[in-house]
């Protein structure tokens, strides 16, 4: 494996960067999920972009949203690993950059995140924490979890 990592604001996406990014948002959460929902949500353009590619290829996504898009705090969302990368570490890898990326653009703030139920452990080992109640998003049992800035 052949791993690296980008950060970029939307404005600084070449359009290959955005058509790779669109296209696994798709493929993952409109046609693996089975989620029929509008993915260009009017955020991307406010929001840095966490790109890792395997072997040139790109693996894992996220977006870094700033507080008051998303929710009252900075936020870590559409956060994917392509098929064919699962169970290699990339998803704790594109974490790890994430949350590394929102302390480096927004200082020691808390980091929420809109998680799936089934992912709960995963998020949990990186040090987020579930917060209120289950609810529905597009077919699918979320929690929100936040992650506090370390002293």
């Amino acid at each position: 494996m052949n791993i690296t990592h980008r950060i970029k604001p939307f404005a600084k996406l070449d359009v290959n960067e955005l058509y790779e990014l669109l296209r696994l948002r798709s493929e993952v959460f409109v046609v693996e999920q089975n989620c029929v929902f509008l993915d260009q949500d009017n955020k991307d353009q406010k929001c840095h972009h966490v790109l890792i590619y395997n072997n040139n290829r790109l693996a894992a996504y996220s977006r870094l949203v700033p507080a008051g898009i998303s929710y009252a705090e900075v936020s870590i969302g559409r956060v994917i690993t392509s098929p064919e990368a699962r169970g290699t570490g990339l998803g704790r890898k594109l974490m790890e950059v994430s949350i590394a990326g929102c302390r480096e653009l927004f200082g020691p703030v808390n980091i929420r995140i809109g998680a799936q139920t089934y992912a709960l452990p995963f998020y949990e080992s990186l040090g987020f924490i579930a917060e209120g109640e289950r609810y529905d998003e597009d077919g699918i049992e979320h929690v929100e979890m936040v992650l506090k800035p370390t002293v």
